[in-house]
C-alpha cells in the first residue's frame, strides 16, 4: 500500500543564509572602508598632533624679572595711534589703500615697517607647540606674545613638507618649493628649498623660513606670469592663481620691510591675483617679496585690533602660525 505524507508549508531556514551572509560582509566592507576614509581625513585635517611645545618666552622673560630685583624693567618710550606707532627700536605705519570701483574694486593694507634691530621681527606658533591642526586665530597669537603688529604667516600645520626653521629652530627639514628666509642682519632672501640646505640657512643667520609662496619679487624683478603656480595638492585647496585675499611680505632695504594685507571675496574688494600682488610690491620697493597664505587666514593685526575684515564677516580664521613685531629681547 502506498503511503501518503502530509504536505508542509514550513520552509528551509537556511534557503537564503548565504545571501544574507554575503550581503552582511559586503556592508560590513563598506562601513569599515567609510568608517577609515573619515578617520584619515580627521587624522590628516582636524586632530591636533602636538610634536614640539615650545618655551613661552613671555613666561620665562615674567619669572627671571621677578626673581632679579637687581635689573629693572626697562620702559619703551613710544608714542601710537591706530594707524602708526613710533619707538627708538621700530617704525610702523598703516595705510588702508582702495582702487577700482563697483564689482573691481579692492582693499587692502599695507604696513611699512623700519627696525633698528631685526630681532623685533619674530614668528610665533599657535599654542606655542609645533605640528599640525594646532590653531588659533593671529590676533589670539599675537596678544599672548604682546604683539605689537602682526600678519598670519604660512600655514605649515597645513601641509607635512617644507623647510620649517622659527626663531632659530629648525622644525621641518623636507625641501619641496621656493620658501622665503629672514636673516639676523635683516635682510629677507628668497630661494629655492630643494638647492639651499637648513644649515646653509643657519650658517647664514636665518632665524626664519616660511613656505608657502609663490616668490612674488626677486633680486627686484616680478619673477613670473604666476599662470602655473602649483602650491601643493592638499584637500580643500582653491586655486591661487584668481582674485583671493592675500598676504604678502617684502623687504625695501636691510630691516624695512613691507606687509601687505588684501582684503577678498566681498562687495567691497574681489581680492588680488599674484600678479597684482607683485604689481604693487613692486610700486612699493619691494627688492624681494613672497606669498604667504590668504583667503579666509588673511589678517593684519595692530596694536590690540584686527585691521582688515578676514573673510568679508570680521571674523578670523584659525591658523598655526604668525609674523610679529615686538620691542625688546
Amino acid at each position: 500500500m502506498m503511503k501518503i505524507y502530509p504536505k508542509t508549508n514550513e520552509k528551509d531556514p537556511y534557503k537564503n543564509a548565504k545571501p544574507r551572509r554575503k550581503w552582511l560582509i559586503i556592508t560590513l566592507v563598506i562601513v569599515l572602508g567609510i568608517g577609515t576614509v573619515i578617520y584619515s581625513l580627521a587624522d590628516r585635517y582636524l586632530i591636533r598632533h602636538v610634536q614640539v611645545v615650545v618655551a613661552d618666552d613671555n613666561t620665562s622673560s615674567a619669572t627671571s624679572t621677578s626673581n632679579d630685583t637687581s635689573t629693572p624693567t626697562t620702559e619703551v618710550n613710544a608714542t601710537s595711534d591706530d594707524w602708526n606707532y613710533s619707538s627708538d627700536d621700530m617704525q610702523v605705519k598703516i595705510d588702508k589703500v582702495q582702487t577700482g570701483s563697483g564689482s573691481d574694486q579692492i582693499t587692502y593694507y599695507v604696513a611699512d615697517v623700519q627696525l633698528t634691530d631685526a630681532s623685533s621681527l619674530r614668528s610665533a606658533l599657535a599654542d606655542n607647540s609645533f605640528g599640525t591642526n594646532i590653531t588659533e586665530n593671529t590676533s589670539e597669537i599675537a596678544l599672548a606674545n604682546n604683539a605689537i603688529f602682526a600678519i598670519n604667516g604660512d600655514y605649515y600645520g597645513f601641509r607635512d613638507d617644507g623647510v620649517i626653521i622659527r626663531n632659530g629652530t629648525v622644525y621641518r627639514d623636507d625641501p619641496v618649493r621656493d620658501a622665503m628666509a629672514l636673516f639676523s642682519d635683516g635682510t629677507m632672501k628668497t630661494y629655492n628649498e630643494t638647492e639651499v640646505s637648513s644649515s646653509e640657512l643657519l650658517a647664514e643667520g636665518a632665524t626664519n623660513t616660511l613656505s608657502f609662496g609663490p616668490i612674488l619679487i626677486q633680486d627686484g624683478e616680478i619673477v613670473s606670469d604666476f599662470s602655473s603656480v602649483k602650491i601643493d595638492n592638499n584637500f580643500g585647496n582653491r586655486s591661487i592663481q584668481a582674485a583671493n585675499p592675500r598676504t604678502a611680505i617684502g623687504m625695501i632695504a636691510p630691516n624695512h620691510y613691507v606687509f601687505v594685507v588684501v582684503d577678498g571675496r566681498q562687495d567691497d574688494s574681489r581680492g588680488m591675483t599674484l600678479a597684482e600682488l607683485a604689481d604693487v610690491m613692486k610700486g612699493l620697493g619691494a627688492t624681494e617679496a613672497y606669498n604667504l597664505d590668504g583667503g579666509g587666514s588673511s589678517t593684519m593685526y595692530f596694536m590690540g585690533r584686527v585691521v582688515n575684515n578676514p573673510l568679508g564677516r570680521n571674523q578670523e580664521r584659525g591658523v598655526s602660525d604668525i609674523l610679529y613685531l615686538k620691542e625688546g629681547q
